[in-house]
């Protein structure tokens, strides 16, 4: 769904993301991005971080990987 409609992902999911998308892009498909939440964020930090990443981040610039939030510290 993310790979068609043009959506990152933004998960909890720390443990069956990496395998599901190697296995992904072993396919030959991709993802605009999947972001790992952290659960020591709160959901104001968690957002301030997503709308940073929006504004300054370019279309693709996180496609076809996992990045963990924050990506600052």
């Amino acid at each position: 769904w993310c790979e068609e409609h043009g959506f990152v992902l933004v998960t909890n999911n720390r443990t069956s993301m990496p395998p599901h998308l190697t296995a992904h892009l072993s396919a030959d498909r991709h993802v605009p991005g999947i972001f790992i939440l952290n659960p020591k964020m709160s959901v104001g930090e968690t957002i301030d971080e997503l709308i940073l990443i929006a504004l300054v981040s370019s279309d693709d610039e996180y496609q076809d990987y996992i990045t963990h939030l924050p990506i600052r510290r």
